[in-house]
């Protein structure tokens, strides 16, 4: 049985570092691109991210929201506003896609898309995100769809196609073959060493996907584990004839949603729902690409500082200021929670888990308490040794004064 599709969408995320003295030249080399534009965001216009973060995570996220500075930048020079942008947490930058950007496939079995759209997230640390947003045309089938979504998380790191979709080629007016598209993305991202360097999966793009199914295969009547072996298969981002058996615990879950179900793997998240619910084709789409969306990119970003910060200790240099980043990491990010929404909590939980943070920080925090101790030491050592360097002058002093007195 094929599924009916109602609406989609997939993002396709590729982290990517900026060296630490680079940023502020990387953040103004964007401003002065006239395809950029940065985003902000208001208090009224966004009003359901303001919301849903609570005030930490929003300083981090949406600078905007609470600086002046940023807002009044626009009539700064380039430089001058690169300057006060640097500062932000976080700048989100958008790409002018001017008309849509449409590809297709040069058979008869092609799979036509668009490109939705495409941002590139920067926090103040290095660690951006490109993200981009791509949508298949209305006569595209589930099939096509799980194809398509396995074939582009790789479209940026195969040098020819899969064999096993010879017919399947990402073709289309902004990039034309593989090393236009490859272009593109270097010239945002850069080299990879920094990412190798992390210990980070620099292969394939992290997927971030919203599914709506027509009602008749899942409703009142039609229960979900009739279909759930399709979940599955789109949660694992595997192609339409791959007939591996996959057991439920392949996929984390979270199923508080009517008619809807999340699903998260390491590399991925996919909300899979049917429109039997009017909500999950007219709120949950949107709240899913916002709310939902930077919770995700959030604890990403988690991952990555958190593995750069433990490259940095095993390198050995500069301790101190590690020490402080991770102090600075633990203070504004890891001890606070990011939102009080039900859904929101559950599925920040649940990535804290399944990105296997906890393990990683405590990974970090064991260095950390390690080298704390060892500077402790060397410092009472040192404190010591000046003590004692006193007492022996004192002690000298002393045994002068009583050769003089001695010699009355």
């Amino acid at each position: 049985m094929e599924l009916k599709m109602n609406y989609q969408y997939t993002y396709f995320i590729y982290p990517f570092i900026i060296k630490e003295n680079m940023y502020k030249s990387y953040i103004e080399k964007l401003l002065k691109n006239k395809n950029y534009r940065l985003k902000t965001f208001e208090k009224e216009k966004d009003c359901k991210l303001y919301e849903y973060f609570l005030p930490s995570a929003r300083k981090i996220l949406f600078s905007s929201f609470s600086s002046e500075k940023s807002n009044q930048a626009e009539e700064l020079s380039v430089e001058k506003k690169a300057k006060i942008l640097s500062k932000n947490k976080c700048n989100i930058f958008e790409y002018n896609l001017g008309t849509d950007i449409q590809a297709k496939v040069d058979d008869k079995k092609g799979i036509y898309f668009k490109v939705r759209k495409i941002e590139i997230i920067c926090f103040d640390t290095g660690i951006c995100f490109l993200c981009i947003k791509t949508y298949l045309e209305d006569e595209s089938t589930f099939s096509d769809l799980l194809n398509f979504n396995y074939k582009f998380k790789d479209s940026y790191f195969q040098t020819s196609e899969l064999k096993e979709y010879e017919k399947i080629r990402i073709q289309e007016n902004m990039f034309s073959n593989a090393e236009t598209f490859n272009e593109f993305i270097e010239n945002i991202a850069g080299t990879k060493i920094e990412m190798k360097n992390f210990n980070i999966n620099d292969e394939r793009f992290i997927t971030y996907s919203y599914l709506c199914i027509d009602q008749s295969a899942w409703n009142n009547d039609q229960d979900f584990q009739e279909i759930e072996h399709y979940f599955i298969k789109y949660a694992n981002n595997l192609s339409a004839d791959n007939n591996i058996n996959f057991d439920q615990n392949s996929v984390e879950k979270i199923s508080k949603l009517k008619y809807a179900k999340i699903g998260l793997t390491k590399s991925s998240i996919s909300l899979f729902t049917s429109n039997y619910n009017m909500n999950n084709y007219t709120v949950l789409p949107y709240e899913f690409e916002n709310q939902y969306f930077y919770t995700y990119i959030l604890n990403l970003y988690k991952k990555i500082y958190l593995k750069s910060i433990n490259y940095k200790y095993k390198e050995g240099k500069n301790i101190k200021k590690i020490m402080q980043e991770f102090t600075k990491f633990t203070k504004e990010l890891w001890i606070h929670e990011i939102t009080e929404d039900t859904i929101g909590t559950e599925l920040n939980n649940k990535l804290e888990d399944v990105l296997e943070l906890e393990k990683l920080y405590n990974e970090v925090k064991s260095k950390y308490d390690i080298l704390y101790k060892d500077l402790n030491m060397k410092k009472n050592v040192k404190v010591n040794l000046i003590i004692l360097v006193i007492l022996i002058f004192y002690l000298i002093i002393n045994i002068y004064n009583l050769i003089i007195l001695n010699n009355r």
